[in-house]
């Protein structure tokens, strides 16, 4: 496995910047990486300074960009989420982001979840290039040996098309039961409902037109999800996308009382739709497929999903 230490990673904090209480952790994070095989290559700006900014919002671009630029790093993890990712999203070089490659000559892609779904889709929107909704902070705290091996072979073997089969982890395996429908088929674009509307109206907002759009969020009870999708009913997203797929609504679930370590019942997700399954077919309507998974979010125990990525998903 000589080849693994080759591999570098470069870490960023896009949006809020980390807390003094986070800086055990990230040494945490760097011993992972390291036992992995991958170098992280920490940004300047990752703590917060004043308010929650780490940095202007030039100066997190600036050193989102280096890493794209480096030829020596291969991914880039932002391990940050909060609220205040959108406001690099002008400061970005989109053409120099669509030619960056690693060194196995694929795209190099961008990891992070919550508030990085603005980057995330900006990225696809502003050219093409797939990236992956997961943190990567929380190999820290829930971590074993799969995951570790999966994540690794994501790094080492690169992503889509070239990526071999038996290389495939379970890192993007999920289980999910259809709500609606028989069948999803299409790109993947979303993340967290409320960061994904930031980009409404915007220039990086991804074109919908036949694609699976992936919701969820960590905070936000009924009246925010009532909100959000009457929003999104107003914007012709419903009669664009080929369907929805619903990842965990942490707050709301909870409210609930939904088991998000659930039950399966004649291959049915038990209590699978809840109030924001309901909402969505309010929404949305009764032909559109509709899929639940509790298997990706804010979990520690959270699954990853491709960005900009074709997904296949069949009722069993």
């Amino acid at each position: 496995m000589d080849h693994i230490n080759m591999y570098r990673a470069g870490i960023v904090c896009c949006s809020n910047g980390l807390s003094a209480g986070d800086e055990l952790q990230l040494r945490k994070l760097k011993e992972v990486l390291e036992n992995m095989g991958i170098r992280p290559v920490f940004s300047d700006y990752l703590f917060a300074e004043e308010g929650v900014r780490s940095a202007t919002a030039k100066e997190r671009a600036d050193a989102l960009m280096e890493c794209y630029c480096d030829s020596g790093i291969d991914i880039i993890f932002d391990i940050s989420g909060g609220d205040i990712a959108n406001e690099i999203l002008p400061y970005l070089d989109y053409q120099k982001i669509a030619s960056a490659r690693n060194r196995a000559g694929e795209p190099k892609q961008f990891w992070g979840y919550s508030d990085l779904t603005v980057i995330l889709n900006a990225v696809y929107a502003k050219t093409g290039n797939a990236g992956v909704l997961y943190q990567v902070r929380h190999l820290t705290e829930n971590c074993n040996e799969d995951k570790l091996t999966d994540l690794a072979n994501t790094v080492f073997y690169g992503m889509g098309e070239r990526q071999k089969e038996q290389e495939k982890g379970r890192l993007f395996d999920f289980e999910y039961s259809f709500l609606q429908g028989e069948k999803l088929t299409g790109t993947v674009v979303g993340g967290n409902i409320r960061c994904l509307l930031k980009l409404a109206g915007t220039a990086y907002f991804p074109d919908l037109a036949d694609k699976v759009l992936f919701l969820e969020a960590r905070g936000g009870l009924q009246p925010q999800m009532i909100t959000y999708l009457a929003q999104m009913k107003q914007l012709g997203v419903f009669e664009k996308v080929r369907g929805i797929l619903l990842g965990t609504f942490t707050q709301l679930e909870k409210e609930e009382g939904i088991v998000l370590k659930t039950e399966r019942k004649d291959d049915i997700w038990y209590e699978k739709s809840g109030t924001m399954g309901r909402l969505v077919k309010e929404f949305a309507g009764n032909e559109l497929p509709v899929v639940k998974t509790f298997e990706l979010g804010h979990g520690k125990d959270s699954k990853a999903i491709r960005i900009g990525r074709q997904i296949n998903l069949k009722k069993s």
